[in-house]
């Protein structure tokens, strides 16, 4: 799987340092600010807002931590490009429009049947020829259920749902975020997970109207 990782810290402060003014201006100036966070691993935004033209600070700070971690110094990325990205998915499968769903899957797609079999798709005209198998109805509902609070990340992987049964990986330091793997072997993992808990509730009965964990 194609992902993107963070700039190595050390090599990232020392190019920092020779860009540096002599005699920087008064109070903390960019470059500075860029280089105190390479030595505080715990904070990776500054690092990634630095590859990007816009920013959403406030959100990306406040939504920056799901389960794994920091979406930051997991992926590369803001929150606020994930974000960005889920409610694409999520409006393009509402909407049914097999196109807008297209546009939001990367490049080769990673796509692993029902039984484990892993294929993977190297070419866009591929990926619309076989849409119907990998994005079957089970795998619409689950993109119109996304939702950032219910994301996990793994390090230097991406963003996953449903026990991995969709995850976005970002290409590019700062990025938006694609979907670049479909485990339909994973979401009916998830869904017979959700089915069990259910049956632990004492009857309750509607656990496909969770969001995914």
């Amino acid at each position: 799987m194609k992902t993107a990782t963070l700039p190595l810290l050390a090599l990232f402060s020392l190019s920092l340092a020779g860009c540096a003014p002599d005699q920087p201006p008064d109070g903390k100036p960019d470059w500075q600010m860029l280089a105190d966070a390479a030595t505080q691993p715990e904070d990776c935004l500054l690092l990634v807002w630095s590859s990007q033209e816009e920013r959403r600070t406030q959100f990306d700070r406040e939504h920056d931590f799901v389960d794994g971690g920091a979406i930051s110094c997991s992926t590369g990325t803001s929150a606020s490009q994930f974000d960005a990205a889920i409610a694409a998915l999520r409006d393009a499968a509402a909407s049914g429009n097999k196109a807008r769903i297209l546009e939001e899957i990367g490049i080769p797609l990673l796509y692993i049947d029902a039984q484990g079999n892993r294929r993977e798709i190297e070419d866009r005209d591929e990926v619309e020829a076989v849409f119907d198998e990998i994005f079957d109805p089970a795998m619409l509902d689950l993109l119109q259920r996304l939702d950032l609070s219910g994301m996990s990340v793994a390090k230097d992987q991406g963003g996953y749902f449903g026990l991995g049964a969709i995850w976005l990986v970002v290409d590019e330091d700062g990025g938006r975020p694609r979907l670049m793997t479909v485990n339909r072997q994973a979401l009916d993992e998830a869904l017979a997970a959700a089915r069990d808990q259910a049956e632990r509730r004492d009857g309750d009965v509607v656990p496909l109207d969770e969001k995914p964990r």
